[in-house]
């Protein structure tokens, strides 16, 4: 994510900020523009705009662009089905889950990708009722809400011994199945078939291979070949996981550029393996120095991690083949994305 300044006074201001918490200028933030904006009625970019209407249920900060009717922004009306007006937790829950669709979203729109012409929606549903199974099918999007409970999701996780599982991964991972034709398959032969060299051949059966994953669980030497256990359970959910680890890092990587974080390395050694210099990314800029710059920076931070007493805050090891996929993933969105950064306008 990037860093976001007060147009009115230039405080540090956050993606999620509806209000400057200096000078108490209403913000929000501006998809065609891919930027946090002032909605203050005598700032002369703040003529026109128009708040979203989910404003209170769902915290959104996001406003209507230009000639769009509305009532709701471009991030709200993707979401088909939300918990009923008297469901207090339900509303709570659904409100998180917005939150992180909205970060989602705004990574999608900075990498370019036009997830929306796919007819991307989604169902935000709470399981209290009855069963919710998160997934994709067909450009839906299905998500339990109750992963937005911190308790119940981080039990879930050591049930499944997961290293790591948050409600952005979820939508993170089920728009990767989502993007899978734009970047693959009608890309033409060429990267189908490079992809299934990597990940494996989609067209094997899916539900067989679910039941096998779930009865046997993942291979031993799971992490050699993919970036997580459930990888392993069939190509499609290679390649999910892969491209959420992918939104990871590129996410990542842009925050620590924003925030001018560099890794020089230890004193002790002078490796150069170990220094990481985020920088502003270019529209495209190359693999190589993505992962150049995530593996020192993942060591400096699950450092830091340790010195207060918690887990690594980045539990993963990347193997080479794992490498080869996220290359692959950059390669495709570098090919199929026309990064926001280039029509965004300067100032605010």
């Amino acid at each position: 994510m990037r860093a976001f300044a007060c147009g009115h006074c230039g405080q540090l201001v956050f993606f999620e900020n509806s209000l400057c918490l200096r000078c108490s200028t209403p913000l929000g933030f501006a998809p065609w523009r891919v930027d946090l904006v002032t909605r203050d009625a005598d700032h002369p970019d703040a003529h026109g705009l128009v708040q979203c209407a989910n404003a209170g249920i769902a915290h959104c900060n996001w406003m209507l662009e230009p000639g769009d009717p509305g009532p709701l922004c471009r991030s709200c009306r993707l979401t088909r089905t939300r918990p009923s007006e008297g469901d207090a937790e339900g509303l709570e829950q659904f409100a998180a889950a917005e939150a992180a669709k909205r970060r989602l979203l705004f990574q999608l729109l900075d990498l370019g990708l036009p997830v929306e012409a796919g007819g991307l929606q989604f169902d935000l549903l709470t399981s209290r009722a009855g069963p919710v199974v998160t997934g994709h099918n067909d450009g839906l999007i299905t998500i339990d809400l109750a992963e937005s409970d911190d308790a119940r999701r981080e039990q879930r996780r050591a049930e499944l011994d997961e290293p790591y599982r948050t409600l952005l991964g979820h939508f993170r991972h089920e728009v990767g199945h989502f993007v899978w034709p734009m970047l693959v398959g009608r890309a033409g032969d060429h990267a189908l078939e490079a992809c299934r060299e990597l990940f494996g051949d989609e067209r094997a059966d899916y539900g067989a291979a679910l039941e096998r994953h779930y009865a046997n669980g993942a291979p031993p030497d799971w992490n050699e070949r993919h970036v997580s256990a459930y990888a392993t359970s069939h190509p499609w959910e290679d390649w999910a996981e892969t491209f959420a680890h992918y939104l990871h890092i590129r996410d990542a990587l842009q925050t620590a550029a924003a925030f001018r974080l560099f890794v020089a390395g230890p004193r002790e050694t002078a490796d150069p393996a170990l220094v990481a210099a985020p920088a502003a990314e270019p529209e495209r800029p190359p693999f190589e120095t993505l992962i150049g710059d995530w593996l020192p920076l993942t060591y400096a931070l699950n450092a830091v991690n340790r010195s207060m007493g918690r887990d690594d805050l980045y539990p993963f090891t990347l193997a080479p083949t794992v490498i080869d996929k996220l290359s692959f993933v950059h390669e495709r969105v570098s090919t199929v994305g026309t990064p926001a950064a280039a029509g965004r306008r300067p100032g605010r």
